[in-house]
């Protein structure tokens, strides 16, 4: 192998390196612009559905104030009978992880 020969091989190598460098750098490229537009359509829809749910819970919010004005022993009844649950609850769940937490 001559010197001519040994220099046109690795001038070739060097095209093909180069050569792959770059569709490598392309292809980096239009994954990256592809991210950002998957990213922008889900900023887009995750925004529209708060907007969705604000709106929602404004509603239940002006129910239930109308019906607490309307009906004000009945909603206190309902409001002590959900305290009394959820207090039941969680002393039920802390008595049960006390139970599991002793140790021989």
């Amino acid at each position: 192998m001559t010197i001519e020969t040994s220099n046109q091989t690795l001038e070739n190598t060097r095209k093909l390196a180069s050569e792959a460098l770059e569709r490598a750098s392309n292809t980096v490229k239009e994954m990256r612009s592809g991210v950002q537009d998957a990213a922008s359509r889900g900023l887009g829809v995750m925004s529209e559905r708060a907007s969705a749910a604000r709106g929602y819970v404004g509603d239940y919010a002006r129910t239930s104030t109308r019906y607490v004005a309307d009906n004000p022993l009945k909603a206190a009844l309902i409001a002590a009978a959900v305290g009394a649950a959820v207090a039941g609850l969680v002393i039920a769940l802390r008595h049960r992880r006390d139970a599991n937490d002793t140790y021989f």
